[in-house]
């Protein structure tokens, strides 16, 4: 039973992102929790909590670089192959020992790597110069003053900086710190992290789901992000949708956690008991709930006895950047971490794209540098996105002021690493399954971006320059063929060439025994079918456009009102397998794709046609070894096999050569 005063939170105030921390810091002091004393053995991942002072010099005596002689580099001046000199070897001095004699005119001493200089020498000559014989050696190679010698302090000097505080502690910092005979620090006190998934519908990884669940992402984006920054973190389990029995667990953790972290369930619904919790278990309560962000509006913030409670949206994409703009910032100061500032690239824009809402946009995006500039694709406006952070090389973050950003317009772009690594060889165009599989095969996946934006949009992003290649398997309504007749139709012929692909059987895919009994685009009209459609310009969604435009004019209707009739037109999806999953999932009756994708689904397949993917590819980017590479791997026997392999599909005559000039 909920009390009034939860009940009476139903609405909320939207914060934007940037005032976050400014209201949090009213009710909940944003500073480390503690300091400790750690041995250098338990120090990895630890954040210093203190400057560190170089106490001696690095190394802290003239020391020997290689195995040799110490000798006096003017004993050895004009010396070379032909013309030895020799040397009176007047002692050893091993690793570790003490400086024993002096090296004067004409003499040397033995010395291993790392062995102390004795007096009187001022370079080491590598033993394979020397030959020794008897008491003596004969030197080859003349050296110069303080060849093969690492000198007192020229590493590092007594009273250096060494290491600033709030830094996270990695192998090579440990390790810095023990050469200087250090063997305790002061760090900050680890932050104790507890972290619940909610909702019913959320499944632990491994187990299986039935229609309408999904996979716990959350749990794991969170656990691994906060293993990054050293906070000591646990999963707590899954809060079930019980108002009395969520309080009772939170509550219960709260004991042993400084923060406590929920994945769902922040919404304003009424089975959203989140936030309901949060404003219950203590004052002040919730503090903000609500963020003016897309991804990342339904999010929640409270401080209850001296504890910070997070509500995390319950979509990945959303969690993520949340997480990524928001918590992480919070977090680093509640453990003394420095956070690096976020590198930010220049990048356009290529195409028009309406924000706006009174909210700020944080768009992942995928860079790639064209003919002469960069530019940065949207991966994805959805909040369920799951992949679109993998494949993303920074965000977008649109302030909430801005409404259109328009065709080619200059934006800032915060990289999610430190360093931008742009791809080699750029596919845009047709979402294509044995196109990864060969990149995959031949190794050349690493190099390579790949962005589906349906075949028709390829084409425009290699004629721009956006693109190196573009999949395509466009069929054109007057001739029939594929591909070739857009090389005029949208003047591509004077900057790009079209490379022979390979075939592919598409068809309609219906459940097994096709209990509707469906053969032809005719049946697509029935009262008692609804499809599944594929977006425009892709070449599937072309193909059926005009195929519906024939049996328009066949059965005397436009094509507008013949499209009116077919229930499920409007509902497209953008890949094969999307296809395949409405159908599998009882939202389609029927839809068109590849044969594979049947396959994958456990559905039968209706054969219509097979079309042709072939590869439009920039003319000055021929020369390009990457695509160099990938032409030439087409007309392999390897990918051969592996294209007849894939169900549905099967390599032509021409595949790898270049075929437009042949028209």
């Amino acid at each position: 039973m909920l009390n009034s005063s939860s009940e009476r939170k139903l609405f909320h105030v939207l914060t934007s992102i940037g005032e976050v921390e400014g209201e949090l810091v009213k009710h909940l002091c944003l500073k480390p929790l503690g300091i400790e004393d750690v041995d250098l053995e338990n120090a990895l991942g630890r954040i210093l909590a203190e400057d560190i002072y170089a106490p001696i010099d690095y190394p802290s005596f003239d020391r020997a670089e290689v195995d040799g002689y110490a000798v006096r580099a003017e004993d050895t001046y004009g010396v070379d192959e032909e013309h030895p000199v020799r040397l009176r070897v007047t002692g050893v001095i091993g690793v570790g020992e003490a400086a024993r004699g002096e090296v004067n005119s004409g003499e040397a001493i033995e010395v291993a790597t790392g062995a102390i200089i004795p007096r009187g020498a001022n370079s080491v000559v590598m033993e394979e110069y020397t030959q020794r014989i008897d008491g003596e050696i004969l030197v080859y190679r003349a050296v110069y003053p303080g060849e093969n010698i690492a000198t007192t302090a020229s590493d590092i000097s007594m009273g250096d900086l060494i290491l600033r505080k709030g830094i996270l502690l990695k192998p090579h910092d440990i390790g810095l710190i023990a050469s200087l005979g250090i063997g305790s620090i002061k760090v900050y006190r680890k932050v104790k992290v507890a972290i619940f998934s909610t909702g019913s519908e959320v499944v632990k990884p491994g187990l299986k789901t039935s229609l309408g669940q999904v996979y716990d992402v959350n749990s794991y984006i969170l656990l691994s992000s906060l293993k990054e920054l050293g906070v000591e973190v646990r999963y707590a389990g899954h809060l079930p949708d019980n108002y009395g029995e969520v309080r009772r667990k939170i509550e219960e953790i709260l004991k042993y956690s400084d923060v406590v972290i929920t994945s769902g369930g922040t919404s304003a619904g009424l089975g959203d008991l989140i936030y309901r919790v949060f404003d219950d278990i203590g004052e002040p309560g919730v503090i903000i709930h609500g963020l003016k962000v897309k991804p990342g509006k339904p999010t929640v913030i409270a401080v209850a006895k001296g504890k910070l409670l997070i509500g995390m949206p319950g979509f990945p994409m959303s969690c993520t950047m949340v997480f990524h703009k928001v918590v992480k910032p919070i977090i680093a100061k509640l453990q003394g971490l420095r956070l690096a500032s976020e590198e930010t690239v220049k990048a356009k824009i290529p195409y028009r794209l309406r924000v706006g809402g009174g909210k700020a946009w944080l768009i992942p995006v995928s860079i790639i540098k064209s003919t002469q500039e960069l530019l940065c694709y949207p991966l994805s406006l959805s909040s369920g996105s799951v992949s679109a952070l993998s494949y993303a090389d920074g965000y977008l973050h649109v302030p909430e002021n801005k409404e259109i950003l328009e065709e080619y317009e200059l934006v800032d772009i915060h990289l999610f690493s430190s360093k931008l690594r742009i791809a080699q060889l750029v596919f845009i165009g047709s979402h294509d399954i044995a196109l990864s599989r060969i990149l995959g095969y031949w190794g050349l996946i690493d190099e390579c971006k790949i962005i589906p934006t349906g075949s028709l949009r390829g084409w425009y992003a290699v004629i721009n320059g956006e693109a190196d290649i573009a999949p395509t398997h466009l069929l054109h309504e007057e001739t029939g063929e594929y591909n070739t007749p857009y090389l005029e139709k949208l003047k591509a012929k004077d900057v790009a060439v079209l490379v022979r692909g390979y075939a592919r059987r598409i068809g309609f895919i219906v459940p097994r025994g096709n209990p509707k009994g469906i053969v032809e685009f005719r049946d697509l009209a029935r009262n008692d079918v609804s499809i599944v459609n594929r977006v425009k310009g892709s070449g599937i969604r072309t193909y059926i456009d005009i195929e519906l435009k024939k049996l328009a004019s066949n059965i005397n209707v436009n094509f507008k009102e013949l499209t009116s009739r077919i229930r499920g037109y409007t509902y497209e999806v953008k890949t094969h397998t999307a296809v395949a999953a409405a159908v599998a999932q009882g939202r389609a009756d029927t839809g068109i794709t590849v044969e594979i994708a049947a396959e994958m689904y456990n559905l039968d397949f209706i054969p219509l046609t097979e079309e042709i993917v072939d590869f439009l590819i920039r003319k000055d980017r021929l020369r390009k070894e990457t695509v160099n590479k990938f032409i030439n791997l087409l007309k392999t026997e390897e990918t051969y096999k592996l294209i007849k392999e894939i169900k549905g599909y099967k390599p032509l005559p021409e595949t790898g050569e270049i075929i437009h000039e042949k028209q």
